[in-house]
């Protein structure tokens, strides 16, 4: 089997020894090329050139946001034309050897997030045969402006597909902030985010909602937070999954869980059930929608976006889409 196994560099939970002994194992089992990304969309770039060439696996050695970029580039057409009926045969398998701070996607897939045994896990179930298809979500931004435009630069469409969660607001406002701390060469941790989504909740307006959702045409609501999930869990705390939407399938549908108040007293038992309620989240303060096809969020304004822990910029207009059976993953 052709294989391209793309590798972030910079990816934080990685060796360049590490490197190496993934790729000899694929070597193993595979006809493989490995390239290194050098910056920003060049996975998505590599990925896209992959499908192009009829590359039948492609397997990430990197954090979210390199996954990310990856499934970008691999289902670039179907952003431009979007199938319903399943992943296109065209497309390749995507493996994953999790190679970030968190990796959600792949964690939320029972991939295992040590890469070593995830490089064992992923060559049984070559032998085996078996995958798991999943789907992805789109992002439809009517007016995006990028974190480094220029003052002045008119904002553009954007269309840029997720694969575990995005949000518009508070989420990505916190998704800001500690990429602003990333930036300045300091390390990141759980802790770091906890303490920036402390200070944002408290920085934002609580009085008035900024959100106006509507979910699969439906009529609009006004919510203070809405974080859509397109796969469970929405994200991980340390080894704990934060549970907004467990019975959310993930071969179809986008997960929604809106907050009508963000008091104290009730965000916090909200946050409670979250970490520690298998069942998700119950409380007349929040709207869950386990099964939805499209969900529309609107701002006062233009607030911060958040795409698979990626801030892509500001925006007030934004449609996420579920993209059913959008991918097969070697699991």
């Amino acid at each position: 089997m052709d294989a391209l196994l793309i590798v972030n560099p910079h990816a934080t939970a990685t060796t360049e020894r590490r490197k190496e002994l993934l790729a000899s194992a694929l070597r193993g089992a595979t006809t493989l090329r490995t390239e290194y990304t050098a910056g920003r969309d060049h996975a998505a770039a590599l990925a896209a050139e992959a499908v192009t060439a009829g590359t039948r696996l492609i397997v990430v050695h990197g954090g979210d946001g390199t996954v990310n970029e990856a499934v970008n580039g691999m289902l670039a057409t179907s952003l431009a034309t979007p199938r319903a009926d399943g992943a296109a045969p065209a497309i390749p398998l995507l493996a994953i050897l999790p190679g970030g701070s968190t990796n959600v996607f792949a964690r939320a897939l029972g991939i295992d997030p040590d890469p070593i045994a995830a490089i064992e896990q992923i060559l049984d179930g070559l032998a085996r045969g078996r995958t798991r298809t999943v789907s992805v979500g789109r992002v439809d931004i009517a007016d995006l402006t990028e974190p480094d435009a220029a003052e002045g630069t008119p904002p553009l469409p954007l269309r840029r597909l997720f694969t575990f969660n995005a949000g518009l607001g508070l989420d990505a406002e916190v998704v800001r902030r500690v990429e602003e701390h990333r930036a300045s060469g300091r390390r990141i941790s759980n802790a770091l985010h906890i303490r920036r989504a402390i200070r944002a909740f408290y920085a934002s307006d609580r009085r008035t909602p900024p959100l106006s959702v509507a979910v699969d045409g439906g009529a609009q609501e006004r919510f203070f937070l809405a974080l859509i999930s397109n796969v469970s869990p929405w994200t991980y705390a340390g080894r704990r999954p934060v549970l907004t939407n467990p019975t959310l399938p993930a071969d179809r549908d986008l997960g929604l869980l809106a907050l009508r108040s963000v008091r104290t007293a009730t965000t916090l038992r909200i946050l409670r059930q979250l970490l520690w309620r298998s069942k998700g989240p119950r409380s007349r303060a929040a709207l869950r929608v386990d099964r939805a096809g499209t969900i529309s969020v609107r701002g006062d304004g233009p607030l911060p976006l958040q795409v698979d822990g990626d801030h892509i910029g500001t925006a007030s207009a934004v449609t996420f889409t579920s993209i059913p059976q959008a991918l097969r993953v070697i699991v």
